[in-house]
């Protein structure tokens, strides 16, 4: 771990510096040839290509990214509970954070870089589809003792912080959170929203949970930085809206683009480079400094946002 590296990134957000996060980690290892497990998703691809996700790693890193995300989002410790490969968490995050380390020691700025271990509440999902089988449920002392593992998990890999990815209630999400910062760790809470049926801004696949109350809730947990990811680019600016009514500390922005076909993602509707730059000047109006993306955006928007932010 670097802890001065991540103190310093840190206090470059709280003076309103721009910082550069990487893209869509999951859709780029996809997209440079890693085949995706139905499953776990691009989970599988520490164990069975490692050497395509220090690759892409090492790309968003050229692109100017200054976080290298690793790749443990997919390995929630719920999903893989729930296919019977709980045991492999340790082993496929070690990996993971393993190749994002040496990706950062290749590069001319590795003493700057910092690493940020992925968590998330991912739980099965619909078949061909995005959507949480909601059906499927853990109760509270059973999923806070998961997430409590996975924290440990990161923390063990060498991650300098712990990103909290697609928080988007105040169960699950509020659980996974209280146990990455019992950990010891940074965290950084994302947050991620959707339009409801009546245009409501709710948390991705969660129309129960208003997003507006999701933020107050998840804000009080004092976390160092706060974000609206896994989002559309449609929807980013409301949501960083709502978040700032709950937050005013540091704040990320990185919106999905593409839509979800199982096990693939297909990119439909992706903003362009030039055109997510433009965007993302309204994002850094709204106070949100680290900038990047998810699902769908890769090297190139990155590239693009580094000229744009004169990073």
């Amino acid at each position: 771990m670097s802890t001065a590296a991540y103190a310093a990134l840190l206090q470059r957000l709280r003076d309103g510096e721009a910082v550069l996060l990487d893209g869509g980690v999951g859709t780029e290892i996809q997209r440079q040839g890693a085949p995706m497990s139905t499953a776990l998703w691009c989970a599988e691809a520490n164990l069975s290509h490692p050497q395509v996700v220090r690759g892409v790693h090492g790309d968003y890193l050229a692109a100017g990214a200054e976080v290298v995300t690793a790749n443990t989002f997919a390995s929630s410790p719920l999903l893989l509970q729930h296919f019977g490969r709980l045991d492999e968490m340790e082993c496929i995050d070690a990996i993971a954070l393993a190749v994002a380390r040496e990706a950062a020691a290749a590069d001319p700025r590795a003493a700057s870089l910092v690493i940020a271990g992925s968590m998330s509440t991912m739980r099965p999902t619909v078949p061909g589809s995005d959507r949480t089988q909601l059906d499927h449920g853990w109760s509270e002392a059973e999923a806070r003792a998961l997430f409590a593992r996975k924290a440990a998990s990161l923390r063990a890999g060498g991650a300098d912080f712990i990103m909290m990815e697609m928080m988007r209630d105040l169960d699950y999400s509020l659980w996974a959170c209280e146990a990455a910062l019992a950990s010891g760790l940074p965290v950084w809470i994302g947050l991620s929203g959707e339009r409801a049926t009546d245009g409501r801004l709710v948390g991705f696949g969660r129309p129960d949970a208003d997003l507006e109350q999701v933020a107050a809730g998840l804000a009080a947990l004092r976390p160092d930085a706060m974000a609206i990811m896994h989002t559309s680019v449609d929807d980013t600016l409301p949501a960083l809206e709502v978040l700032r009514r709950h937050w005013s500390g540091p704040t990320a922005a990185y919106p999905e683009c593409g839509r979800y076909e199982a096990p693939d993602w297909k990119f439909i509707g992706i903003a362009p480079p030039d055109e997510y730059a433009v965007l993302s000047r309204e994002w850094r109006r709204l106070g949100a400094h680290a900038l990047g993306g998810c699902c769908g955006v890769g090297p190139a928007h990155i590239a693009r946002l580094r000229v744009e932010h004169r990073t």
